[in-house]
């Protein structure tokens, strides 16, 4: 399709004299085209020059633009030195007419029209920086350096930042741009002449697109943007730059990187430059600190060119004035600062592209979008038709009616009805940005006689308030804080709560930026401080697991372990080094940990679904983690010989009823087939090889790292015990099953799976164990272990409080064992303990009455256990809990108060004591059984 099919609207004639002037040395263009070349001309004296200019040209490119401009681009990266000043800016000339041309006829779009002024700028860049560093090989300036360097400039890298970056040139726009090159290319001998000759090139670069002559010029460019370019040359290294930002990088270089692109040069170096800054730029906690650097940003900005004042038109700035330009793009930028460390999706360059993502993920409302969006096209457009007017890098609306009349011929509208949009959508842009960064929703004033005041003078003296910076943000958020807590049913045992979290906290401008962000989230603080000690303790280390709580499905259904895994698996898919992996799965597995945490004292769940989920998280870690460490330790040693290796779970994490404060009871199998060792860079001998893996595989999961443990490993249940080795083969593990292990230990695998491995060896571990538990059995054998097994226990540990349901006569252990018993035998391959206890009374073992009222109180004490780790990992004393935390336990067990579930618990020990006393007196003595 022409140009001219594309033609929807053309600018009306501003200078009557130029358009009948232009009209008459255009005769070749058909009607559509004519009108349209003559009202710009005849509102914009620039374009008016570059009709008459490059009018042949244009007579050409009209009959195909596109083609036309890809043969123009062509040329831009084919120049030769001696035409490369000639060449850029004819160029220029010729795809800024036509760029404006198709602009101002509604032809393309706005990414059309500055994707192609940026296409310009980058082949500009490329061919400047060709002919620059090539000069410096010629002159053997650039050590080690030939021709055959020159496609990607022997490391030197442009990197577009700011709107050449995202592919947003406006019409009449420098170009920031920031120089650096890759230093590993030059032996350190070698350095400092490989620099001098790279800061020649670059200057010499930018005098190729910047200077003016008699063809006018192709780019202002602009090099500030470089780290501390007051002290450091045009051109650094890559290291060199990489050191700065990571030390003494600022919120506004993070905002700058959000759009940098390798434009010329060594690309692929600048990819991995940016690939290296990404945790500089990408925060990996949700960064709502970053809002008020923004603020501040935009304040600074205001004030230095004096734009702070009201919306007038005449001379307001469409970039940096407010409602303008820059706003929309701070707007963006700064949710994409917040949240792009935790979603790769939201690093998008673009502006409109961005508020999209941002949009599709939650975190800006459609219709907010759907307005930002069309405000930034509309401010764009007029920025355009502003530069047109001179080919003058200028954003200032007109200053007088005059100038307002010309822009309204060019927008082909009545200059009224031009300055009433004009004004209304500054100030909607205004409204919705501004509330963003300074929202004026009103202080609450807290009733401080509810409040102990001492406590609330001492908060300044603690770690997270040390800093400047810190205190800022606290004092912002300290009357809500105030508030929600004088608001509380006891507003001192929440402060006393609140008090202990806060000295805790080893840092604090991140958690009460979010919470400034988020007041919504404050409720919920003072809830956890106040139900659960050891949540909030965790949480006063970990505050960043708040981060999913608004991030976007907190509060969604449980996606079961199968959901959860490919979740981790997209995390660790980003990341290619392996600690970086680790702390990666324990930042993930905390915030998922956190919300089932969460999910429980609120109501939302249920204990018994509580402590499955939190089994289907460990069971998904173990499933995503073990292929990684297997994959690390190939590295060295190479792959697994043989079949591989699985996990066996056993215990709680076998039966999928952890807890908040669980560990994990494995046992690792593996199956060498016919291989003696492996094939690595270092061979092991397979025995060595999987008990190092395995060590590897607890050294994953328990070692402290920057994101603290995953999980305590318990190897003990393995065959022969702490004695044996680490990993089992799968030959000795049948033989050890079939021949030598103890009663006890196929009691243990009644709640035994394969919870990570290849299929094939964990379908056959399953068969044999199936096989193994279906064998007939002497009821005697097994309840005489189990008695013997009771009495060891009773005489290692005694409970701590009645609370402590998990150890001690007639508690959870002892009914999980009867428990264990039903189930062998039965012949049952995996059930719950109350379901084995049931088994029993069809074994006619126990009664129907006993064994249901032992199974309902096995299944009691699993909810007891799950919500009293919640509250605390230390025996917990009900006199010393906040109301709160007696309220979470009365409802969430359905009691009618704590010292009604305390009395209830005895009373229940104490028959149950009895009742399995009588059942396992015939099976007391001393011999030991297998």
């Amino acid at each position: 399709m022409s140009l001219s099919q594309k033609i929807v609207r053309v600018p009306r004639p501003f200078d009557v004299q130029k358009a009948a002037d232009l009209g008459a040395h255009i005769g070749w263009a058909s009607p559509e085209i004519k009108e349209l070349v003559v009202g710009a001309g005849a509102c914009s004296p620039y374009l008016a020059g570059l009709i008459g200019k490059q009018g042949d040209w244009l007579e050409r490119a009209m009959e195909d633009v596109e083609g036309a401009l890809s043969a123009e681009l062509d040329a831009v990266l084919n120049l030769g030195a001696s035409e490369l000043m000639d060449g850029l800016r004819q160029a220029k000339q010729r795809i800024a007419l036509v760029t404006a041309l198709a602009d101002l006829g509604g032809a393309w779009p706005l990414e059309k029209v500055t994707g192609t002024l940026t296409q310009l700028a980058d082949a500009a860049c490329q061919s400047a920086i060709r002919i620059a560093v090539a000069q410096q090989v010629r002159r053997g300036k650039l050590p080690g350096m030939t021709e055959d360097n020159l496609e990607d400039a022997g490391g030197l890298c442009i990197f577009a930042m700011g709107k050449m970056g995202a592919g947003e040139l406006n019409y009449s726009s420098d170009i920031d741009l920031i120089c650096l090159f890759d230093e590993t290319r030059f032996d350190p001998d070698d350095f400092f002449d490989a620099r001098q000759a790279f800061v020649r090139a670059t200057r010499a670069t930018c005098a190729s697109l910047s200077d003016i002559t008699a063809q006018g010029y192709v780019f202002r460019t602009d090099l500030r943007l470089r780290p501390d370019p007051s002290v450091t040359p045009v051109c650094i290294a890559m290291e060199a730059a990489e050191h700065y930002y990571e030390s003494l990088g600022r919120t506004w270089e993070r905002a700058a990187y959000i759009k940098a692109r390798p434009a010329a040069g060594d690309v692929e170096a600048g990819k991995r430059f940016l690939d290296a800054l990404r945790p500089f730029v990408w925060r990996r906690h949700l960064d709502f600190a970053a809002i008020q650097d923004a603020h501040d940003m935009r304040l600074a900005i205001r004030e230095h060119k004096g734009l702070g004042g009201p919306i007038t038109l005449p001379g307001h700035n469409m970039k940096l004035g407010r409602g303008g330009i820059r706003e929309i793009e701070f707007f963006t930028q700064t949710r994409q600062l917040i949240a792009g460390g935790r979603d790769p999706d939201l690093r998008c360059r673009g502006t409109v592209a961005g508020l999209q993502v941002l949009s599709e993920k939650g975190w800006v409302p459609p219709d907010v979008t759907r307005e930002l969006q069309s405000h930034y096209v509309f401010h764009r457009t007029v920025e355009h038709r502003l530069q047109m007017v001179q080919d003058a890098q200028t954003h200032n609306l007109p200053a007088g009616a005059e100038g307002f009349d010309r822009l309204a011929a060019m927008m082909d509208r009545e200059t009224d009805e031009l300055k009433e949009e004009l004004r209304d959508r500054l100030e909607a842009v205004h409204k919705m940005t501004e509330g963003f960064f300074a929202p004026d929703a009103p202080v609450p004033v807290p009733d401080k006689t509810l409040l102990d005041e001492k406590i609330l003078q001492r908060w300044m003296s603690y770690p997270a308030l040390r800093s400047t910076r810190s205190r800022e943000v606290f004092e912002r958020v300290r009357p809500e804080l105030s508030a929600r807590l004088a608001q509380a049913t006891r507003p001192q045992e929440a402060l006393v709560a609140f008090d202990g979290f806060l000295a805790g906290l080893p840092a604090g401008v991140q958690l009460f930026s979010l919470l400034e962000a988020n007041p919504q989230l404050t409720d919920l603080l003072i809830d956890i401080t106040g139900i659960s000690a050891s949540l909030a303790q965790y949480l006063s280390r970990n505050a960043s697991v708040f981060d999913a709580v608004i991030g976007g499905d907190f509060f969604s259904d449980w996606p079961g372990e199968d959901g959860l895994v490919p979740l981790l698996e997209a995390v660790l898919a980003r990341e290619t080094d392996y600690e970086t992996k680790l702390d990666q799965t324990r930042r993930w597995s905390k915030e998922w940990h956190f919300r089932i945490g969460v999910h429980l004292l609120r109501g939302l769940i249920e204990p018994v679904d509580a402590s499955a989920q939190y089994a289907d998280l460990a069971s998904a870690v173990l499933r995503v983690l073990w292929p990684e460490v297997i994959a690390q330790f190939g590295l060295k040693y190479g792959p697994p010989p043989g079949r591989g290796a699985v996990i066996l779970g056993l215990g709680s994490l076998g039966a999928g009823t952890l807890n908040a404060a669980s560990d994990l009871d494995l046992i690792v199998v593996y199956d060498p087939e016919d291989q003696d060792g492996s094939t690595g860079k270092k061979s092991l001998p397979s025995r060595l090889y999987y008990a190092r893996l395995t060590q590897a595989l607890i050294t994953a999961l328990s070692a402290p790292m920057a994101q603290g443990k995953l999980y305590e490993v318990d190897m003990r249940l393995r065959p022969s015990g702490n004695q044996g080795p680490v990993a089992t083969s799968w030959q000795a593990f049948q033989s050890y099953q079939r021949e030598e292990a103890w009663v006890w230990e196929h009691l243990a695998l009644t709640r035994a799976r394969v919870v990570a491995g290849p299929t094939s060896l964990a379908e056959d571990v399953e068969t044999f164990r199936q096989d193994l538990l279906a064998q007939s059995r002497e009821t005697s054998d097994v309840l005489r272990e189990v008695a013997e097994m009771r009495r060891r226990i009773q005489a290692a540990k005694a409970p701590e409080s009645p609370l402590d349901v998990k150890i001690g006569a007639g508690r959870l252990q002892e009914l999980e064992l009867l428990g264990q018993a039903g189930a062998l035998l039965k012949g049952l391959p995996r059930v719950t303990a109350a379901d084995g206890i049931m088994a029993l009374e069809g074994l006619g073992i126990l009664s129907s009455s006993d064994a249901g009222h032992l199974a309902r109180e096995a299944a009691f004490y699993a909810d007891v256990h799950t919500v009293v780790r919640l509250l605390s990992d230390k025996p917990l004393d009900v006199t010393e809990l906040g109301p709160a935390g007696r309220e979470f336990l009365r409802r969430s067990l359905d009691q009618k108060t704590p010292e009604a579930l305390e009395r209830r618990l005895v009373e229940s020990y104490q028959k149950n004591e009895e009742l399995l006393s009588k059942l396992l007196a015939p099976y007391h003595g001393d011999e030991e059984t297998r």
